[in-house]
């Protein structure tokens, strides 16, 4: 007997912790839930500032302004990094440098669907952005980063050198906007239920399962 089927839609961004927070515990939920359910999972593009300078900014000062004082910045990094540790993830955000605007990564994100690879790719960002403080401004991390994941390096040299992406990301993330999406992460599961935020493992796996119960309901009529 074959499994249902569900589709999740992720929504985020490559510098924002509560995103990799989300991305484990929604693997954890995957990996509770596979007996019974299969899963497709397609990420979107959210930039939390897409006005940021191409070059970035430097990352303390952007986040002390962003948070209103240097000691809520280091209330909010400590408390992230702690939540971040019992989900399994190194948070070593002092190393962390620049703020980085980060089109060029979601475009990168973008082609990797291609790929079927646009997991692997995230999750190389998030740890090359929060666990080894690499710079994403920069196109020739970016390139590494993402070949190291398992993409073709000159396919990506030829995306970055064109505006391939740039429009679909604008015109996703307003589409977003139009809909009163404002922060990430955010889960679209089966386009039924909208989980915000880094929820709990139990949220996924409960919405898994509403899925499930409203698609037998609907087969029933």
């Amino acid at each position: 007997m074959s499994k249902e089927r569900i589709k999740i839609g992720v929504v985020s961004d490559v510098v924002c912790p509560w995103c990799y927070i989300g991305k484990r515990r929604l693997e954890k939920a995957i990996h509770q839930s596979s007996e019974r359910f299969d899963f497709e999972v397609e990420y979107f593009p959210f930039e939390l500032n897409p006005h940021m300078d191409e070059n970035g900014a430097d990352y303390r000062q952007y986040l002390i302004n962003k948070f209103g004082s240097e000691s809520k910045f280091h209330e909010l990094t400590r408390h992230v990094k702690q939540i971040a540790e019992q989900e399994g993830l190194i948070f070593n955000m002092e190393l962390q440098q620049v703020s980085p605007n980060t089109r060029n990564a979601h475009r990168i994100i973008l082609i990797a669907k291609e790929e079927d690879k646009q997991s692997e790719v995230t999750e190389a960002f998030f740890k090359a952005y929060f666990t080894e403080g690499t710079d994403l401004s920069k196109t020739e991390n970016l390139l590494d980063i993402a070949e190291q994941a398992g993409l073709d390096r000159m396919k990506l040299e030829q995306l970055l050198d064109s505006s391939t992406g740039k429009i679909e990301i604008e015109m996703a993330e307003k589409e977003l906007y139009d809909l009163g999406i404002t922060g990430v992460p955010l889960y679209i599961i089966d386009n039924k239920f909208a989980i915000s935020g880094a929820q709990s493992v139990e949220a996924f796996t409960q919405a898994f399962e509403e899925v499930a119960m409203e698609k037998v309901g609907q087969s029933e009529v």
